[in-house]
């Protein structure tokens, strides 16, 4: 097993959400988190090149992208690095995850949006689902609440415009996907576009909201170590 995994954190960028699963992985670990919450490049091509730059050692690694990551950890995957030996798909998506007038909506609103306080009931409703611990809860505030408006209005817009399906055909390393089966923001709809792209990607269903890795670490971890430990 290799034990070197790099993960890519969700629209708010910061690795602070990522404790509960870290613990959950088995020992011995080399887990890196990236952060990259209030940096002003927002762009997928901007982020490319920060994540390039800090997985670029030679030791062999697994990448791991949630939900807004996950269009650049494709593109990074395209590239083919010598050392990167698998990659994970978090409630992910290859292209935007709203079309028609929901994209529209969305990049118009944002900018309103970002800035309205982050209320329980959003929080619970799209990302971490009913009957949270309060203390996954008061987190996900925080991560969300620590970000400029103005960078999570403009990764927002980065997501709506995404198209990551071309490099998806270039991925040469296995690919896993874990799909949170009561996801509220991904809808299932962006699997099945990914795999019309590559029909061979794995797929763990957990049930669970988007934020699956805060809020069932201990099945992701499983899944993780699982699609792991039956590479060649």
């Amino acid at each position: 097993m290799i034990n070197r995994l790099v993960l890519l954190p969700g629209m708010h960028g910061t690795d602070e959400l990522f404790p509960a699963f870290v613990n959950a992985m088995p020992g011995p670990k080399h887990i890196e988190r990236l952060n990259y919450s209030n940096r002003p490049s927002s762009t997928y091509r901007q982020l490319l090149g920060i994540i390039q730059s800090s997985v670029s050692a030679s030791d062999p690694y697994f990448l791991l992208a949630e939900s807004f990551s996950t269009p650049v950890a494709i593109q990074l995957a395209a590239t083919n690095p010598n050392n990167l030996k698998g990659l994970i798909l978090c409630a992910g998506f290859a292209s935007s995850p709203l079309t028609g007038p929901g994209r529209i909506a969305a990049s118009l609103l944002a900018p309103l949006l970002f800035r309205l306080p982050v209320f329980e009931f959003a929080v619970n409703r799209f990302l971490i689902g009913p009957n949270p611990p309060k203390s996954l809860q008061a987190s996900v505030r925080a991560a969300v609440s620590s970000v400029e408006p103005t960078v999570l209005t403009a990764r927002l817009r980065a997501v709506l415009s995404c198209d990551a399906r071309e490099a998806l055909r270039h991925v040469a390393v296995p690919i896993l996907y874990i799909q949170a089966t009561r996801d509220e923001l991904v809808s299932p709809s962006c699997l099945e576009e990914i795999r019309r792209v590559r029909p061979e990607v794995g797929v763990a269903q957990i049930d669970g909201p988007h934020l699956i890795l805060q809020r069932e670490p201990k099945q992701s971890a499983d899944a993780v170590v699982k699609f792991i430990h039956e590479l060649p």
